[in-house]
């Protein structure tokens, strides 16, 4: 069975323009990735845990930040890998270099029994829906297709806060 993660596709209006929030992965593998390796704040879903529950804690726990407002269903989708990542879209506006991400270990460099800990996620970013099509994982880049859909459904938006 595929694995399942739930994520936020986090959006604001700029002057009539809508942008999305993306997200860099941290770590030794994604160091010198650029385009193609921006992607929407998610993870997997915990047993007894529904998606839209575990996409805001995913999203606060790489954010450092709790994110509000009403969630729009944007569906699943099926990444390169084979996980499944069901997505919300999300109005909210947010502070880019207040992101504060948990961290993971790993062994560091590969077989020499040293183990690193590195940023889940090392960068989040701002970009208009054409730059983001370039710049995210292609297996997201329907989330993007999707989202003009539901940015019509969106209430206004509620702002960011830091956990307590």
């Amino acid at each position: 069975m595929a694995q399942r993660s739930a994520g936020l596709l986090i959006l604001r209006r700029c002057g009539g323009a809508i942008e999305v929030l993306l997200v860099h992965p941290g770590g030794p593998y994604w160091r010198n990735k650029n385009a193609g390796a921006w992607q929407i704040p998610k993870g997997l879903i915990e047993p007894g845990e529904d998606a839209a529950s575990a996409a805001r804690r995913e999203a606060e726990e790489e954010l450092g930040m709790a994110i509000a407002g009403e969630l729009v269903p944007l569906g699943e989708i099926r990444q390169a890998g084979g996980k499944i990542v069901e997505a919300f879209a999300v109005e909210a506006d947010l502070d880019p270099a207040a992101v504060r991400s948990n961290s993971f270990e790993m062994e560091w460099p590969p077989r020499t029994g040293r183990m690193q800990s590195f940023p889940e996620i090392d960068a989040a970013r701002w970009f208009a829906i054409e730059e983001a099509r370039g710049m995210m994982l292609a297996s997201q880049g329907e989330l993007l297709e999707r989202l003009s859909d539901a940015v019509a459904k969106l209430s206004p938006p509620a702002p960011a806060r830091s956990p307590q």
